[in-house]
């Protein structure tokens, strides 16, 4: 009997959990990567859960201590460096590499196509038929998309939906520990650092190969900005979204100028040792996750705001939901439509919980909206608390797979 065949737009995080779950349940997978080069080198710190976990487990990855970095608790500094709050939070940061890598390695290159670069797809019976830029197609019983926030999967479903801009960048750096002088080392611990000037966050955390990341989320505060930090040195503008090695250096200059006057010092210091670049902060909330034969998985499905923490996670379970649901169902549609409830209402309230934690940067951006004052809380209790909890301490997310 000929294995079900599935054709998966997106080679990153997403689409290898898709390829290596399906793999495991007999499926036949083909992954379709737009990026020719090799993804290893991409991706930055990220926070982990206990259900990434166990679905890394079920795959029969090993989770050892090589996985990431175990920080004992949450420390809020003020500017001048005292601390503001603390908080015991005993948790694992890892690098997105260390998801990565396994994921890639269990998959062979056979079933792995770089630099394929997918635009369409057309029903036929009891098939889809994906079609890429050279001209190619492949057919497949099921086709999903895993190729993210501006995933061309989703556009070819729904035309009309589009990221949200939230009006706010995020920061970003990072730095091996022995790049730090000995005594900033030495003050630095092993903690996860917040940092709150008005209006803004920072969080700054050990990864491993004893490296420091952080992630610095400001308002931009008009068009003209915006417009001003995506040009280049040669006066070209990328619009919303710059190559990290073309932000210029009077951007980063004063990026850096302003850590020195908002937050603490070990933390400036910190962003004093990196080249900084930064990704602007989006969220999609998408009608729907499957249609027929396609589904949507990972940020191609929903992007949840940062500050929820569980991008991979969320990735990581909504392929195994739709693993479990093809499992389930022998018929690809009423599986699709087991998938699509849950794993769609999950997607739901995790764009509504970004948008809570993030309300009081946009807030900064718009104050022209109604803003109630619980959604401007800013207080180092609630943020610690909060942000990137695990899910069994947000309620709303109790969802099944």
């Amino acid at each position: 009997m000929r294995k079900q065949r599935a054709a998966i737009i997106g080679g990153s995080i997403g689409g290898l959990f898709a390829a290596n779950l399906l793999l495991s349940r007999g499926w036949q997978v083909e992954v379709y990567e737009r990026v020719a080069d090799d993804l290893a080198g991409r991706g930055a710190g990220i926070g982990t859960h206990d259900e990434l976990f166990a679905v890394m487990r079920g795959l029969g990855i090993a989770i050892d201590d090589s996985i990431g970095v175990r920080v004992p608790e949450r420390v809020c500094l003020a500017p001048d460096g005292a601390m503001l709050h603390r908080l015991e939070w005993r948790h694992v940061m890892t690098h997105w590499l260390r998801v990565y890598r396994p994921l890639r390695e269990r998959l062979g290159p056979e079933s792995y196509h770089a630099g394929r670069t997918f635009i369409d797809f057309t029903d036929d019976d009891d098939e889809v038929v994906a079609h890429f830029d050279d001209g190619s197609s492949v057919r497949a019983e099921l086709l999903i998309g895993a190729d993210g926030l501006r995933s061309t999967l989703r556009s070819c479903l729904f035309p009309g939906v589009e990221p949200r801009y939230a009006g706010y960048l995020g920061w970003r750096g990072i730095v091996a520990e022995n790049a730090l002088p000995e005594r900033l080392r030495a003050e630095l611990g092993s903690s996860y650092y917040f940092a709150l000037p008005p209006g803004e966050m920072l969080v700054c955390y050990p990864v491993p190969g004893r490296s420091w990341n952080y992630v610095w989320y400001r308002p931009v505060l008009s068009d003209a900005e915006l417009r001003d930090l995506c040009t280049d040195a040669a006066g070209r503008h990328h619009g919303p979204a710059i190559p990290p090695p073309l932000v210029r250096a009077d951007v980063t200059a004063r990026l850096k100028e302003a850590a020195r006057m908002l937050i603490a010092p070990r933390l400036a210091a910190v962003v004093e040792h990196t080249q900084p670049f930064f990704q602007a902060i989006y969220d999609v909330e998408t009608p729907r996750i499957a249609a027929g034969r396609v589904a949507l998985v990972g940020d191609a499905a929903f992007v949840a705001r940062p500050h929820v923490g569980m991008g991979v996670t969320k990735a990581a379970l909504d392929a195994a939901c739709l693993a479990r649901s093809l499992e389930i169902h022998g018929d690809v549609e009423q599986a699709l439509r087991r998938y699509a409830g849950l794993r769609g209402e999950f997607g739901r309230r995790c764009v509504a919980r970004g948008r809570h934690l993030g309300a009081y940067i946009e807030a900064r951006a718009r104050p022209h909206l109604a803003w109630p004052p619980e959604a401007l809380d800013q207080s180092p209790e609630r943020v610690l608390r909060e942000i990137g909890a695990t899910m069994a301490e947000i309620p709303e997310l109790q969802l099944g797979i």
